[in-house]
């Protein structure tokens, strides 16, 4: 990289420092003591699979929340380009500067007002209808969360870098126990005992695909949910919010992501999309695991395709409803939200 992108990564990076700084509590142990495992594995560049010595583990993790504890109360820095000072939050601004050089840069907030940054290098650019999206490899700066795919207004970011960790983070969780669940139905599908790092690698690149899906679905969603976002926000710290991500997850889904994935029979992308469902997804969805469980079972997925074909107007019919009472209530809207969703499940 050049001195002045290098300096950019630098500052990014404190910026990401920042947010972990404010956040990192969040988690709960087990799954914070992974996630820090893991952001020691990106910053030191080991290997996936390699053994990490426990004692420099607990240095980096020690020294690395005394930097938390030193930074906490800063003000994120304005990044440094070209002679000017962006604020860190104007992603579309500074990537007007990178993107000729091969770089990507994105700033949003993600879950519990969380902010995310990251710098890297940038490999690809689809064009679909009237949204960009970005696919990035190589990390230059980057915080512990690292979501893998994020969507802003228009724009997608696809961090194939950080979707690979986040899938060897799962494959990790599952070999604690190695439940026979939908999880060990998509690792089956790969040959992780004599080749970890070829099956890593088909893994996330099927995966990066659906997870392009899933954001395309996103921004079709939100075309018929005007508002949401706005909605979204208002609950913050609700069930109703928890509730209001699931359904719209669920609704992009069953525009763009199960319709492909069924067509196209990716047996070991259905697993792994039911395996990482969250638990309030599943609650207002009972029928989706049935469906699933009928399909491992039977081995005829027509179930699961008109399911997936009946949800689509459900989801969206339940998301007008949920705006409806938003826009009549405002914030005081959330226990009418909780109980809409909660009596239409599906």
């Amino acid at each position: 990289m050049k001195d002045e992108h290098s300096q950019l990564a630098r500052s990014i990076q404190h910026n990401c420092n920042i947010s972990d700084a404010r956040f990192a509590g969040n988690y709960t142990m087990c799954v914070y003591l992974l996630k820090m495992r893991e952001y020691f594995r990106w910053e030191m560049a080991q290997n996936f699979g390699s053994s990490l010595a426990g004692n420099d583990v607990g240095k980096w993790l020690s020294e690395r929340e005394q930097l938390w504890s030193d930074i906490e109360h800063q003000d994120y820095a304005n990044l440094e380009l070209g002679g000017e000072s962006f604020d860190p939050f104007h992603a579309e601004q500074i990537n007007g500067r990178l993107l000729d050089h091969g770089l990507v840069y994105s700033a949003g907030i993600g879950q519990k007002s969380k902010p995310h940054f990251f710098l890297a290098d940038l490999v690809e650019h689809q064009q679909h209808d009237d949204y960009r999206i970005y696919v990035a490899a190589r990390e230059h700066a980057r915080d512990l969360t690292s979501p893998p795919a994020m969507s802003q207004d228009k724009t997608i970011y696809i961090r194939r870098e950080s979707f690979k960790r986040m899938v060897w983070e799962k494959i990790e969780q599952w070999r604690w126990n190695k439940p026979q669940n939908a999880m060990a139905h998509a690792i089956a599908c790969y040959d992780f005992d004599t080749d970890l790092h070829r099956a890593l690698d088909q893994m996330t690149h099927h995966e990066l695909d659906s997870a392009i899906l899933h954001e395309i679905g996103e921004i079709r969603a939100s075309k018929h949910l005007r508002g949401w976002d706005k909605m979204v926000a208002d609950l913050m710290f609700t069930q109703a919010e928890i509730m209001a991500r699931a359904v719209r997850d669920h609704l992009a889904d069953a525009i763009a992501t199960l319709p492909v994935l069924v067509e196209n029979h990716q047996e070991a992308s259905i697993h792994f999309y039911v395996a990482n469902l969250t638990n309030m997804r599943k609650h207002i969805f009972p029928s989706l695991i049935a469906a699933y469980d009928d399909w491992l079972e039977t081995g005829d997925i027509s179930k699961l395709q008109r399911l997936i074909d009946d949800s689509r107007d459900h989801w969206k019919n339940i998301g007008h409803e949920m705006l409806a009472l938003y826009n009549e209530h405002g914030e005081n809207s959330h226990q009418r939200i909780e109980t809409l969703v909660e009596n239409n499940k599906l």
